[in-house]
């Protein structure tokens, strides 16, 4: 077994262990809400990724599925019926 030939001092032992310790990843603010979250990922408590809301309900949203909200959010072309003229259908 290998034995030190002289003692290791304090100083030296400190300044081998001063590269020895953790680092924090690249963290960056969430721009929707402002927490701290990792870099390119989306943001755990507001749902968004690159200005875009990617998680609702827990849930990651297609492409296809924003589109058909997209588009049901749309103004149908049907006329809508007013309470006059479904109160008059209803009394006749």
């Amino acid at each position: 077994m290998a034995v030190p030939f002289r003692r290791t001092s304090k100083r030296t032992k400190r300044l081998r262990r001063t590269h020895f310790k953790l680092n924090v990843t690249g963290l960056v603010t969430c721009p929707n809400c402002g927490n701290m979250i990792k870099s390119h990922r989306v943001c755990p408590h507001c749902g968004y990724y690159d200005g875009k809301q990617v998680l609702v309900n827990g849930k990651y949203q297609t492409v296809a599925e924003v589109k058909k909200q997209e588009a049901s959010g749309k103004k149908s072309t049907r006329k809508k019926t007013t309470k006059k003229v479904e109160e008059a259908s209803e009394n006749k």
